[in-house]
């Protein structure tokens, strides 16, 4: 082959050469966009299925950092015997049974939730135990009067994990 012939073969095949590297290029991006599309689609639909049930995990959540607000457990469980301690192991009873009722629903929120929840149940029963510890407590209305004065001065524990749960509800949206 000479010269010139050779030329002529490179003059013929540097458009199909040029033609296939455009069309790769074009092809695979046509694949990436399907496959994120696809991803995009999959994505959306769990979605769909999953955030009424972190929802309905957050209401619950919120349910049990209510009922175990201190001043407001106060007020649910009535007071059995006069005796303080008794009344303070009947509410931490309490607390402790709500918080295994529900606690499967940590699968369902972020882990710092999950500890905004388990630090505002720990408080909770540390400042009922606190409160039974004073020794000038005798009776079970004395302890509920301490508590509930001691709740005059400072916010519950419950309401920092109560604004962090609506902080993260709104994140979800």
């Amino acid at each position: 082959m000479n010269e010139s012939q050779i030329l002529d073969l490179l003059y013929a095949l540097l458009p199909a050469i040029i033609v296939g590297l455009i069309s790769f290029y074009f092809f695979n991006s046509y694949s990436k966009n399907e496959e994120n599309r696809r991803r995009f689609l999959l994505l959306r639909e769990k979605q769909k299925t999953s955030l009424p049930i972190r929802l309905q995990a957050y209401e619950r959540l919120a349910l049990l950092l209510e009922r175990i607000s201190p001043g407001k457990i106060l007020f649910r469980v009535q007071v059995i015997s006069e005796d303080a301690d008794s009344y303070a192991s009947l509410l931490i009873a309490n607390i402790e049974q709500e918080f295994e009722h529900n606690l499967a629903q940590q699968i369902y929120v972020s882990n710092e939730c999950w500890d905004y929840i388990k630090t505002a149940k720990n408080a909770t029963i540390a400042l009922i135990r606190k409160a039974a510890a004073k020794e000038e407590i005798k009776t079970a209305d004395e302890l509920r009067e301490i508590i509930l004065r001691s709740l005059m001065d400072k916010q519950p524990p419950t309401d920092a994990a109560l604004s962090y749960i609506k902080k993260e509800v709104k994140n979800l949206a």
